[in-house]
């Protein structure tokens, strides 16, 4: 199993991020609450507290802002061991699947099975690495956690540096699909000010919230409903969320 700990606080240096991210987080008050909640990483790392993942900024790393077309978001990442690595909801390869990424996958599977009723359908990979390579930005609003204590750090200053992140987003002149599932990700609506951008809410793929009203998240259709209004907008090609 892939050793996904954080070990060194040197995996929170922003110097090799695209220019684009690095230009949102020297913004002074984004510095700022980047700075205060790595004191307290070190403080809880020289406790001797497991955090993962070992590379919060993967996902920015791997997809910078003007190539964003789809963001889903997430609370935290998983906070077991080999799970989380940097993009929300996703697990590597051979790792077993947590319940919110099984829904997720079940969901896909379920929307290209109405549109393509007569293709067979390949196995999902866990790792859904393929999704950012394709313009999909899988952000936590809290980039850290602790071994098994679920939003451990969701009060040590991650909002101002996420907030941010999705606010710069929301600017971008190319149409962008927010993807908000739950009463915690759906709390930043409000950051969403352009109706040149589509937000679809529906409840968290948990499987506390996935079947229930009022909008259950298995039958929420946002991925097929993402990939046409992308096209309606003239992107170049439509998401393949069976990658």
């Amino acid at each position: 199993m892939r050793d996904n700990r954080l070990l060194d606080l040197i995996a929170l240096n922003t110097d090799d991020l695209p220019l684009s991210w690095r230009s949102v987080l020297d913004q002074p008050l984004v510095k700022e609450a980047l700075d205060a909640l790595t004191q307290q990483l070190a403080t809880r790392l020289k406790a001797g507290a497991t955090i993962y993942p070992d590379d919060p900024w993967r996902v920015l790393r791997h997809l910078p802002p003007e190539n964003v077309q789809v963001v889903i978001l997430g609370q935290d990442p998983f906070h077991g061991r080999g799970q989380a690595h940097g993009l929300a909801f996703s697990v590597p390869h051979g790792c077993k699947t947590p319940p919110s990424l099984r829904h997720i996958l079940q969901e896909v599977a379920h929307e290209q099975a109405e549109q393509h009723p007569y293709t067979l359908q390949a196995q999902q990979q866990t790792d859904l690495s393929n999704w950012v390579e394709q313009g999909v930005l899988l952000l936590n609003a809290t980039l850290t956690v602790e071994d098994g204590q679920p939003a451990a750090h969701a009060k040590i200053g991650w909002q101002g540096v996420t907030d941010a992140i999705i606010e710069t987003l929301a600017a971008q002149n190319q149409p962008i699909v927010f993807m908000f599932w739950g009463q915690h990700a759906q709390s930043k609506k409000h950051l969403i000010h352009s109706p040149n951008h589509l937000v679809l809410c529906a409840n968290h793929p948990s499987p506390l919230s996935a079947r229930r009203p009022p909008t259950p998240f298995l039958g929420c259709g946002h991925f097929a409903q993402a990939n046409d209004w992308l096209e309606q907008k003239g992107a170049v090609s439509p998401i393949d969320w069976m990658s």
